[in-house]
C-alpha cells in the first residue's frame, strides 16, 4: 500500500470533535486501546493533523513529528496502527513472530508474511480470526515491524497445513509511510536499512548477566567477545538512535551496555575501561554540524538523485526522498536541530543563496523546489561522493530486477480434454485430466492419426477420418441431414482438434500464477464525454491480469499528470479506474510497455469521437 510515493492531496489540523471521532473508532477497533495507552500515542495537548490520499487513504499522526494511525477506506472500518505508534505502546497489537531476522529482508522489500515463515509458540498457535489486525516482530526485538490482516481464520490455517499467506502486509518499517515522518527513527539497534535482527543491548545484557553469575569477581567489562562486538558495530551503522543506559559502577551488564556505545560512536574496538565524561554527547551533534551536514546531503542529492525531469518537487517529497537517503550510515538528521528550525526556513535560506529556486505554495502551506542553479560555486565545488555497495544486503540492481519479475507478464492459452476428444486421448494414452498447450494438443490427435495408420496413402497431406476421430471433431457440430466428413486436411486437423476442447488461459506475473476457465477476456480502455466538454478514460478488466487497481491509478496519476480514482464496477466483480482527460493512447501504451499486456488484450474505444 505504501510501497511508493504517493503526495498527498490535503493537510489539516484534526479540530476537537474529530480527536474524540478518532479516539472512539480507535477504541472501537482494538480491544486494548484504553485511554491511558491513546495518551501516550495521541497525548490530550497535542496538535494532531490528517493527511488525505488520492487513493483513500487517510494518515493520521502528531504535527510536525510522526504518523500514528492510517485509515484504508477513509471510513474508519480499516484503521491500522503504525510502527511507530507500535514501539510506543507495543500490546496495542498481538504479533507474529518471525523464525529469524533474515526472513524480515522480505517483509522489508513488501512481501506478505507466508505461514512457513512464523515462529510456533511452545504453548501453540495462538487462535485469530480472519481479517483481523496483526503485527509483526523479530525474535529478541519488542519492536514491531509490519502491520497487516490474517487472510485466514487460525482453523482454516491449522486444516491448510499452515501454508499459505498468513498476514496481507499494509504498512511495514522503511516503507513511504514511514518515510513521510519529519523525523525518522528506528526504536533499536537491530533495525538496519534492508532487515531487522535481534536488539543487542537485549541480547549483551542477558549475556552479561549470565556471566556475571558464573564469576562475580570477573569484570565482565573484559568479557565482551570480539564476535559479540562485531555483530553490535554491524547493527548500530543502521542508526545512531539508540540512547544510553544509565551507570553504576557495580553493575556488570550497565558497564557493558556503556562500553558498548562508546565503541560504536568511534566504529572501532577501543578499550574496556569507559571514561563517562568522554561518551556523554558523542552521538549528539551541535548546531554547526548539523547546518554542515544539511549542506553535504542537499548537494549530494542534487548531483545523484534529482534531475531535471523530478522538477517541480514539494519540499516535503524532496526531503524525505532525496535529502534523506544521502545522510551518513548510522546518523539522524534532524531539521528542528540546526539553526533554521524548519524545512521552509533551510530552503529559502538556500534560495537566498542561489543554489536552488523556491516558492511557497500558499494553498499547500509547502514550499516547492522549481529550478537547481548548476552553475553555483558550491553546485561546482562539490564532488558527489560514491555510495558503498553493502555485500551482504540486495543491490540496486537486484531491487530493480525485483521490480521487473513483478512487472513481467506471460499469457498461454491451455486446453483441457473434454468429452469430444477424450477417447483419443484415452486411445494414445494421455491423462484426460491435465491442461494441455495447443502444440502439444496437435501432437496427441497427430500421435492417434499415427497409430491408426489414417494417412491417406495417395495423398500424404490428407487424413482419413475413421469412426472416433469423425466423432471426436465433428460430432455435434454438424447439422442433422448433414454428410459427415470422410476425410480432412493436415494443416486443418490440429485446429479442429484444439476447437472441441476446453478453453482456459494461464496469467503468471512474478511470482503468481492464476489458470482461468474460459478465454481471456482483455483489458477495456473507454474515453467518454461527462458534464459538458468533459473527457474521462476507464480502465476496467485489469485483474484478468493480476494488476491491483489501486497501485495502478497510483501509478496513472504521476505518468498522465491528472487526477485517478478507482470505482466498483456496478453489478459485477471487479474494479475500475477512472482518470481525467482522453489518455486512451497513452494508457495503453503504459500497458504495453510497463506491465507487458500483449496488444492483442487491449480493447480501445473512444466515444467522444461519435
Amino acid at each position: 500500500m505504501f510501497k511508493k510515493a504517493v503526495d498527498a492531496k490535503s493537510h489539516q489540523r484534526l479540530s476537537g470533535a474529530d480527536r474524540k471521532k478518532l479516539r472512539r473508532t480507535i477504541r472501537d477497533r482494538f480491544s486494548n486501546a484504553s485511554d491511558a495507552l491513546l495518551d501516550v500515542i495521541l497525548p490530550p495537548k497535542a496538535e494532531l493533523s490528517v493527511s488525505k490520499y488520492p487513493n483513500r487513504v487517510l494518515v493520521y499522526g502528531l504535527e510536525g513529528e510522526c504518523p500514528m494511525f492510517f485509515d484504508v477506506d477513509g471510513r474508519g472500518r480499516d484503521i491500522f496502527p503504525t510502527v511507530y505508534a507500535l514501539w510506543r505502546v507495543p500490546e496495542l497489537l498481538p504479533a507474529f513472530v518471525l523464525k529469524g531476522g533474515e526472513v524480515s529482508r522480505f517483509m522489508l522489500g513488501g512481501a506478505d508474511l507466508m505461514f512457513p515463515g512464523i515462529s510456533i509458540p511452545t504453548e501453540g498457535f495462538p487462535s485469530f480470526s480472519s481479517g483481523e489486525p496483526w503485527a509483526v516482530k523479530v525474535p529478541g526485538n519488542p519492536a514491531a515491524i509490519a502491520v497487516g490482516t490474517t487472510t485466514m481464520s487460525s482453523t482454516e490455517a491449522l486444516k491448510a497445513g499452515l501454508r499459505g499467506k498468513a498476514l496481507k502486509i499494509c504498512h511495514y518499517y522503511r516503507d513511504t509511510l514511514w518515510e513521510s515522518a519529519e523525523n525518522c527513527h528506528v526504536p533499536n539497534a537491530g533495525f538496519l536499512e534492508d532487515v531487522v535482527f535481534e536488539d543487542p543491548a537485549l541480547s549483551l545484557s542477558g549475556r552479561a548477566s549470565d556471566s556475571s553469575e558464573v564469576d562475580p569477581s570477573v569484570d565482565p567489562g573484559n568479557m565482551i567477545s570480539n564476535e559479540d562486538m562485531r555483530e553490535a558495530i554491524d547493527a548500530d551503522t543502521a542508526s545512531s538512535s539508540v540512547g544510553q543506559p544509565s551507570t553504576t559502577q557495580n553493575d556488570g551488564a550497565d558497564e557493558i551496555t556503556l562500553q558498548l556505545t562508546s565503541d560504536l560512536s568511534e566504529l572501532k574496538v577501543a578499550e574496556t575501561y569507559v571514561d563517562e565524561s568522554n561518551t556523554e554527547g558523542q552521538h549528539s551533534l551541535c548546531v554547526e554540524e548539523v547546518d554542515a551536514l544539511l549542506d553535504k546531503c542537499l548537494l549530494q542529492a542534487l548531483h545523484t538523485t534529482i534531475k531535471e525531469k523530478d522538477l517541480p518537487i514539494p519540499g516535503s517529497t524532496f526531503w524525505s526522498s532525496h535529502v534523506l537517503p544521502c545522510r551518513p550510515p548510522g546518523i539522524t538528521l534532524d531539521i528542528k536541530k540546526s539553526s533554521h528550525k524548519k524545512l521552509s526556513k533551510w530552503l529559502q535560506a538556500k534560495a537566498s543563496g542561489g543554489l536552488i529556486s523556491v516558492k511557497e505554495d500558499k494553498h499547500k502551506k509547502e514550499v516547492i523546489l522549481f529550478s537547481v542553479n548548476r552553475n553555483h560555486p558550491d553546485y561546482m565545488s562539490y564532488k558527489p561522493e560514491k555510495k558503498k555497495v553493502d555485500k551482504t544486503g540486495p543491490s540496486t540492481n537486484n531491487v530493480s530486477s525485483e521490480e521487473r519479475v513483478q512487472k513481467s507478464l506471460e499469457v498461454s492459452e491451455i486446453y483441457k480434454p473434454s468429452v469430444h476428444v477424450n477417447p483419443i486421448f484415452a486411445s494414445v494414452g494421455a491423462e484426460t485430466s491435465r491442461l494441455y498447450t495447443a502444440s502439444e494438443a496437435s501432437e496427441i490427435v497427430f500421435q492417434y492419426v499415427e497409430k491408426e495408420n489414417l494417412v491417406k496413402p495417395s495423398n500424404k497431406s490428407t487424413v482419413t477420418l475413421d469412426a472416433t476421430l469423425c466423432d471426436a471433431l465433428f460430432k455435434g457440430a454438424i447439422k442433422k441431414g448433414s454428410t459427415y466428413p470422410t476425410e480432412i486436411h493436415k494443416k486443418d486437423l490440429g485446429q479442429t482438434f484444439i476447437g472441441r476442447m476446453q478453453a482456459h488461459h494461464c496469467v503468471t506475473r512474478g511470482n503468481d500464477t492464476v489458470v482461468r476457465k474460459g478465454a481471456l477476456k482483455p483489458i477495456q480502455i473507454m474515453t467518454e464525454r461527462r458534464q459538458g466538454n468533459k473527457k474521462v478514460t476507464k480502465l476496467s478488466g485489469m485483474e484478468s491480469f493480476l494488476l491491483d487497481a489501486e497501485t495502478l491509478a497510483s501509478e496513472l496519476q504521476k505518468k498522465c499528470a491528472c487526477s485517478t480514482t478507482v470505482a466498483e464496477l456496478p453489478g459485477k466483480k471487479g474494479e475500475e479506474v477512472l482518470v481525467q482527460g482522453g489518455v486512451i493512447d497513452d494508457l495503453a501504451r503504459y500497458l504495453v510497455e510497463q506491465y507487458g499486456v500483449p496488444k492483442k488484450y487491449i480493447e480501445v474505444l473512444d466515444k467522444t469521437k461519435r
